[in-house]
């Protein structure tokens, strides 16, 4: 199994479509007990927060976060946690919008120190 999550920074390698997370968002992890929860921001996100469990190496997640436009949207993610030959954590991501239309994939990493 991967390392724990608990305390780390992650970042989208790639912007996703306008007026959703991007490289500029900053994921602040959270993970006891096999649950996880992380809080982020940026870009277009003022807040975002999500929850849900760790299995292993795989993540399931819901998601909810309000947009700089006064907008809320929410979805389900599935992802799995990847160790980088660097020594830092990669999450590649299967998400889908709950509130709204569309579905698609991503890749967040670590942020070095």
């Amino acid at each position: 199994m991967a390392r724990s999550l608990d305390g780390l920074v992650l970042a989208p390698v790639a912007d996703q479509a306008p007026g959703q997370v991007g490289t500029r968002t900053r994921f602040t992890y959270h993970e006891q007990g096999g649950r996880i929860w992380a809080e982020y921001a940026g870009g277009d996100v003022v807040r975002g927060h999500l929850v849900g469990t760790r299995d292993g190496d795989a993540l399931d997640f819901r998601y909810v976060q309000l947009k700089q436009d006064g907008t809320t949207s929410s979805g389900h993610c599935l992802s799995t946690v990847v160790d980088l030959t660097d020594g830092r954590v990669r999450l590649e991501e299967r998400w889908e919008w709950e509130s709204q239309e569309g579905s698609g994939t991503s890749v967040v990493e670590e942020v070095a120190s």
